[in-house]
């Protein structure tokens, strides 16, 4: 839905540049946003915005579309080819779609148009969350049985999956909280699915899980333009995911647990806040709090490796940094309009005052926070840190470092770079034994 915004690293490439409308001449607006994304993979700036409504034109100026098409290259490669775009169905809209050839992944272009042709929707995101819709259905996750089980949300239901061990049970069950970004139940990354690597290690070892698509993901065109906060995007959606997993016929409602990744393992604490029937929380690649700040660090790292001249970096840090200063004077009570980085004030100012290491310390349930080595997205040092601080001492938290694992918990390059994430790999076997043991571990809540 958002760009930047909503990852937790421009990596993730959830880009989004617009709120789309539905309405559409196919034929009329096929053209007009063929000719658009010629000129923006051409470096035809001030003709990319020829057919759009108002509302964009304003927004995407020329050199934010040059600033963003730099961005997107740092993420996804060097710029190889650009398909015809073509309709397909989006979480319930139509929409016109195009593939996007990179050096390091593929992307895929969305775009809608208003009732007059005009071009009101124009977004990039990886090309997995448009090809999911026509992929032939997953194998089956062996020595487990896997079920539809959709979590419902004020907007409609969310595809989800409920993975069982064979066996009568009851058993334990792990509720798999996505990073941030548009993501689908497996938490797809390139050609990785961890949350899929993690339901089938969980049910190995005799735990089950839930893993859904996130509101971002089947709802986005929805929540564009809305006045929308974190709990939207992650906290509300979780707790409802939790009750249900609960009421599962096999489950144990007692040894209910919620994993988060990226995002999903900073908001964990206030989940369980939220829910204190939970038996326990486990954090992967948690960072201690997430703002603008957090991009701008992750910019000037990628821009090292690249060796991005110093003058060149800041003017395409400039618009972060603006936004970030005017997040950090705004009052939440009235929010600055528009959107900052992509995604409204709202949404900014939901996580400018919250710390997930400070709500962690005022629970009382068992935590278990790992840390990938390699993670240049959430660093050992930059995060890690922090929670080793506060629960360094603590019997109730167990905090574990894995040298050279990236923040998806696969292998890491020398140095981390955004191409770890686009390399096919698997969750290490390490970490799904240590949450399979540590579950294991804890005593049912009472």
């Amino acid at each position: 839905m958002f760009k930047r915004a909503m990852g937790l690293t421009v990596a993730m490439l959830g880009v989004a540049l617009t709120a789309p409308a539905v309405a559409q001449s196919a034929a009329v607006c096929r053209a007009h946003g063929q000719a658009a994304l010629e000129a923006w993979t051409q470096g035809r700036y001030d003709q990319v915005g020829k057919h759009f409504a108002p509302g964009i034109a304003a927004k995407l100026t020329p050199e934010m579309l040059r600033q963003v098409w730099g961005q997107v290259q740092t993420q996804a490669g060097s710029f190889k080819s650009l398909g015809a775009l073509a309709p397909q169905s989006l979480g319930g809209q139509e929409a016109l779609v195009a593939r996007m050839e990179f050096s390091r992944t593929a992307l895929a272009a969305v775009i809608h148009c208003d009732a007059q042709d005009r071009i009101d929707g124009f977004r990039v995101v990886p090309a997995t969350l448009v090809e999911k819709a026509a992929a032939a259905p997953e194998s089956a996750i062996p020595g487990a049985v896997s079920k539809a089980l959709p979590v419902p949300t004020p907007l409609g239901a969310l595809p989800g999956t409920l993975t069982l061990p064979e066996g009568k049970g009851p058993f334990p069950a792990v509720l798999l909280v996505a990073g941030s970004g548009p993501h689908d139940e497996d938490e797809t990354v390139g050609p990785n699915k961890p949350f899929r690597d993690l339901a089938a290690g969980l049910a190995k070892a005799g735990i089950a899980t839930l893993r859904y698509d996130k509101r971002t993901y089947v709802y986005g065109a929805q929540m564009a333009g809305k006045s929308i906060t974190v709990d939207d995007e992650v906290t509300d959606d979780a707790l409802a995911a939790a009750r249900l997993l609960a009421r599962q016929p096999g489950i144990d409602p007692h040894r209910v647990f919620v994993l988060g990744h990226s995002l999903g393992a900073l908001m964990a604490p206030r989940i369980g806040q939220r829910d204190p029937h939970l038996a326990g929380l486990i954090l992967l690649g948690a960072p201690a709090s997430f703002g603008l700040d957090t991009l701008v660090r992750q910019m000037r790292y990628i821009g090292g490796l690249k060796g991005t001249p110093t003058a060149e970096l800041d003017k395409e840090l400039a618009p972060v940094i603006d936004a970030r200063n005017t997040m950090a004077r705004a009052n939440p009570a009235r929010p600055p309009e528009g959107s900052f980085l992509h995604a409204p004030a709202s949404y900014w100012l939901s996580l400018r005052d919250y710390n997930a290491v400070t709500v962690a310390k005022s629970l009382h349930m068992p935590m278990l926070v790992l840390q990938g080595g390699g993670d240049y997205q959430v660093t050992p040092k930059g995060d890690f840190v922090h929670w080793q601080a506060a629960f360094a001492h603590s019997q109730r938290v167990q905090l574990k470092e894995y040298p050279g694992l990236s923040h998806l918990f696969m292998p890491a390059g020398q140095p981390p770079s955004p191409a770890d994430l686009y390399k096919p790999g698997h969750v290490d076997a390490r970490v799904i034994d240590d949450v399979a043991r540590w579950i294991k571990a804890q005593p049912a809540h009472s």
